[in-house]
């Protein structure tokens, strides 16, 4: 696995591994055992069984360690998701129009693009509205996916961490061309964001962003 292109996609990934990896542990743990089980309690025909009383510290056991997994789990999903839903401090804004099937990105200056274009290390606020049906946008490798309601005003927030060209896709089915809806983000550097910005972008600062 590469690095992530964001912090938020280095969150995700971890979790999923976490809980991968717990589960390949109780996996193998309870399949051992089973095995043993088979082996060492079999018996022929005509044995007569015995009845098995409770063990507290057993019961305990079992309730408190998989109690805290999910917890654990809980707590690491919890972490990164409100790293997704918390705003940053002054965000670069675009605002983002869905329509069937095309999503249209338009900056503080003005200019307009099929094409979204952020610069490097700024946290971008997307603020998102549809023009028709619901649509939703998804940047897998960012990890992050959003719905755009149809009469609302919905947020989406990253920043990125490498320079690249990302998809972008409509994850909500939204009509005969749904398919299709698929765009780019291109994440540039101060310097070429500032040149094909026109100028007007001033480079991050503090972990801020002007525009």
């Amino acid at each position: 696995m590469g690095p992530a292109p964001t912090v938020h996609a280095e969150s995700v990934d971890f979790v999923m591994l976490y809980i991968v990896a717990i589960s390949v542990v109780l996996l193998i743990g309870i399949t051992v055992t089973m095995i043993y089980f088979v082996f060492k309690y079999n018996r022929k025909k005509g044995h007569e069984p015995v009845d098995i009383h409770g063990n507290v510290l057993l019961e305990v056991v079992w309730i408190v360690i998989p109690t805290l997994l999910v917890l654990s789990m809980f707590y690491f999903g919890y972490t990164s998701f409100r790293e997704l839903r918390d705003k940053p401090d002054n965000p670069f804004i675009v605002k983002v129009t869905a329509r069937m099937w095309q999503f249209t990105f338009e900056y503080a200056n003005g200019k307009k693009t099929d094409t979204l274009y952020v610069p490097l290390n700024a946290p971008v606020d997307l603020e998102m509205k549809s023009v028709d049906v619901n649509h939703c946008l998804y940047i897998p490798a960012f990890r992050i996916k959003e719905d755009i309601i149809y009469g609302q005003t919905n947020h989406l927030y990253f920043n990125a961490k490498q320079t690249g060209d990302y998809d972008i896709a409509c994850a909500e089915y939204c009509g005969l061309n749904h398919s299709a809806m698929y765009t780019k983000v291109k994440v540039l550097l101060d310097n070429d964001f500032t040149k094909w910005y026109g100028g007007n972008w001033q480079p991050v600062k503090n972990g801020s962003a002007s525009n």
